[in-house]
């Protein structure tokens, strides 16, 4: 069979241009390594130190359209929030490790004072313990105080939230990212180092 006459100089090319395709294909693959291995919002190697329980959640889901109220009754949704880190912390007045661990999210909220993150927490229970929760948030600026007497927020979750405290995360968009339960040091440097990850992202 009959070649095709090589183009002028194409012998000389050939090799060269062969040689600079296969550099850029693994300059592409490093940087797409390196990319990967940095990539903001990475949950899972954060999940040390003070944030050892954290769990990622497989499956970025929406928020819950569940109401909480403020302290002046008004119905909240965490729709609302969409925009911010948002840290919601289920707990309640007769739980010690709930109450443990308040101080913590409180001077998380004030770490981040003017970037867009939101720590709510959401007292459960009503009665005595409503109006307890009420003065212990009080006491721990610069949280303020919502409340979800009727247990409507914990079971909007899938699966339901059923351990207290519980705190279950979510980005900018929306989505629920991560929870932990039982507890944890959010004033911690491992703590900032998830809420950075998940303001970093674009």
């Amino acid at each position: 069979m009959k070649a095709f006459p090589a183009a002028p100089g194409g012998s000389k090319r050939a090799p060269l241009v062969a040689r600079l395709l296969g550099l850029a294909a693994m300059a592409g693959l490093l940087y797409g390594m390196g990319g990967c291995a940095k990539t903001p919002g990475d949950l899972r190697p954060l999940a040390k130190g003070a944030m050892v329980k954290l769990a990622v959640t497989d499956k970025a889901a929406a928020a819950p359209p569940a109401p909480f109220a403020d302290g002046a009754g008004r119905p909240h949704t965490l729709a609302e929030l969409r925009g911010k880190v948002v840290l919601v912390n289920l707990w309640a007045n007769w739980c010690a490790p709930c109450k443990l661990e308040i101080p913590s999210l409180a001077r998380l909220q004030g770490a981040y004072a003017t970037a867009p993150v939101a720590v709510v927490a959401v007292s459960l229970g009503k009665g005595e313990d409503e109006t307890a929760g009420r003065a212990f948030i009080a006491r721990n600026p610069p949280l303020v105080f919502y409340s979800d007497p009727t247990y409507q927020l914990p079971y909007a979750f899938r699966p339901p939230i059923e351990d207290l405290p519980t705190t279950i995360i979510f980005d900018r968009r929306g989505r629920e990212r991560a929870t932990l339960a039982g507890g944890a040091d959010w004033s911690s440097a491992q703590a900032r180092a998830v809420v950075d990850s998940l303001l970093a992202e674009k």
